[in-house]
């Protein structure tokens, strides 16, 4: 083991989305520092900025902010439990199961289910180039709390396009269930429990994805959005395997997540030591590091606040240049096409795909060739007397 979603919002249903944080979170948590939990709008945007500055005040260069940032790494694998997985749990060898491969327009889609442990099952689907030479990137795809039946995790249309373009521009794409969502029948996802094992199945992701022959391990990234964003940035955190990370909508300095994949255990702060996901991601650093905000949700500040921040601990390395944003202030909470254009570019810059791949003849990105599937085909187990029987550990 390494160093070892935001939910869906938008200006029209913060009533409704108070509510979900409740429901969510068990009880309002009183705000005084002997708190462990920072649990969605924890702070007001002015006493977010006042917490960023408090932090600066802790390092001065780039060897006390790496300082920081294993203090924040090292509470995060303590708050999460991660260290409370027992030992074979993190050796087990992971069994595949395959189905339903279909070739597509330049790339090719596979069900798969990793067995990570006895009886606990990560399903996705596997999206790859049609032709492979050499030594090719990789791309995990979390997602995020949509949950519509006809707009639903791993299924969604923003999924799919963007597993499959990227496949097309020469990546391994692994898009897959968060944990008690999609085909995890197995778990509950509001189990208080739910951060600890969702990180571990990103964790164990890279594990499978790090052993496949044809991967370079040293160009493997991670993008999705508002859950899959706080997945993208804590597993960049703790997994240096984590090339190249882009959260998009969620990176924010005074909302926390809602979720309790998310917020729902001791990952922020220890008695005198706190932090915010802005330093979560920042600990990232130098790496290459992409910021994706929208003007309707809690990014909303990121060109003012936590893009200046981040970028002042790129500067200390010498690297800011590694650090970007790409705000769309008119937009909503999504990942949607003018959101995944900076991230095509940015992956095929730092991961050496090949943008041409999805250009179409006026040299724009052009989605057209994705053949969206319906859930039943994405399936590993459409009928669930196909799951197997638990592996013995």
């Amino acid at each position: 083991m390494n160093a070892i979603a935001g939910c869906q919002f938008n200006g029209v249903n913060k009533y409704f989305y108070a509510l979900f944080i409740l429901l969510l979170a068990g009880s309002c948590q009183p705000k005084q520092e002997t708190v462990a939990l920072r649990v969605g709008g924890y702070y007001t945007e002015e006493e977010a900025i006042e917490k960023l500055n408090e932090y600066a005040l802790t390092y001065n260069n780039a060897a006390e902010w790496n300082l920081r940032a294993q203090k924040i790494r090292d509470n995060i694998v303590e708050g999460a439990q991660l260290k409370q997985i027992p030992k074979e749990d993190w050796e087990f060898p992971i069994a595949i199961t395959k189905r339903n491969r279909q070739v597509m327009d330049g790339y090719t889609v596979e069900n798969l289910a990793l067995e990570v442990r006895p009886g606990h099952f990560i399903t996705g689907n596997l999206y790859m180039p049609d032709t492979i030479q050499g030594k090719i990137p990789a791309v995990l795809c979390p997602h995020g709390h949509w949950q519509r039946a006809n707009d639903y995790g791993r299924f969604r249309r923003d999924m799919q396009f963007r597993s499959a373009s990227l496949a097309r521009m020469g990546a391994v794409v692994f898009s897959y269930d968060m944990f008690g969502y999609g085909e995890d029948v197995g778990h509950e996802h509001r189990h208080p429990m739910t951060l600890k094992w969702q990180t571990y199945n990103g964790i164990r992701i890279l594990d499978f994805i790090s052993d496949l022959e044809y991967v370079d391990t040293g160009r493997i990234a991670v993008t999705g959005a508002s859950g899959g964003g706080t997945q993208t940035f804590l597993l960049a955190a703790l997994d240096e395997r984590v090339a190249v990370s882009v959260p998009v909508v969620m990176v924010s300095a005074h909302f926390f997540g809602g979720c309790v994949c998310e917020s729902g255990l001791p990952i922020h702060e220890k008695g005198t030591h706190e932090t915010n996901n802005v330093e979560i991601a920042a600990t990232f650093a130098p790496k290459p590091l992409l910021l994706i905000s929208d003007g309707d949700d809690w990014t909303k500040n990121v060109p003012e606040v936590e893009y200046p921040y981040i970028k002042n601990i790129y500067s200390l390395f010498g690297t800011q240049q590694n650090v970007q944003y790409a705000h769309f202030e008119d937009e909503v909470h999504d990942y949607g096409p003018s959101k995944r254009k900076p991230m095509y570019e940015f992956l095929a810059k730092h991961l050496s795909l090949d943008l041409s791949r999805i250009l179409d003849q006026d040299g724009l990105i052009n989605e057209g060739f994705v053949q969206l599937l319906d859930t039943t085909s994405l399936k590993v187990f459409p009928d669930r007397s196909l799951v197997p029987a638990p592996k013995p550990n």
